[in-house]
């Protein structure tokens, strides 16, 4: 199992982080060991000072594809789910700066939070029109809906899958709205598809 990340799929997210508008999916990736399930808290590394919350739609691969069309990529999942890209902002800036990869910052242990369980497609009326949003100590932090993604599940599963092949139970991270935001110890997390809450941690 693999988790594929995309950076920058929302034009509001891009501007506040300093970064261009792309004009295709920015992909990276993160080791299975990034995972972090069943609301497990997050512990903030030692090795970093300014951790940031980027909560994203979550899609499920459900067969083996490999360059697959744009107009059949629907095919390649039945389920949506909720996490978050937990991001060492710090080292992440100190990569950007010289050059070098983001590995270091996106793809340490824990920083890939999922839901406690997946909604099924066919639950919701549009794909193209899902609301999300985080609740930091109930207070709502990050809000975002698939209209505006830059490029939709389908068009990434497209793009993702010329360069990997896409294998049963591999993750999609489809990118954060605006609103990204440090965590600090104690904090509460809530993440909602809707008004289903798909997962609640501590930060410690």
């Amino acid at each position: 199992m693999k988790i594929v990340c995309i950076g920058r799929n929302y034009a509001d997210h891009a501007k506040e982080m300093g970064s261009e508008v792309p004009q295709e999916p920015v992909i990276f990736m993160k080791p299975d060991s990034a995972l972090l399930r069943n609301n497990a808290p997050f512990f903030i590394p030692e090795w970093s000072d300014n951790i940031h919350y980027e909560t994203e739609l979550v899609v499920k691969i459900n067969r083996l594809g490999k360059n697959i069309s744009e107009k059949f990529a629907h095919k390649y999942y039945d389920e949506i789910g909720l996490g978050v890209d937990f991001t060492a902002r710090d080292i992440q800036e100190k990569c950007k700066e010289k050059g070098l990869p983001w590995e270091r910052a996106k793809a340490f242990d824990g920083s890939a939070v999922i839901g406690e369980y997946f909604i099924n497609k066919t639950e919701f009326p549009d794909l193209t029109n899902i609301d999300f949003h985080l609740e930091i100590n109930g207070e709502t932090k990050q809000s975002g809906n698939t209209k505006d993604m830059l490029f939709s599940i389908d068009k990434i599963i497209a793009e993702v899958s010329k360069y990997f092949t896409l294998k049963i139970g591999d993750l999609i991270y489809t990118g954060t709205p605006v609103g990204v935001g440090k965590v600090n110890i104690n904090d509460d997390l809530k993440g909602f598809i809707e008004d289903q809450c798909l997962f609640n941690f501590k930060v410690k």
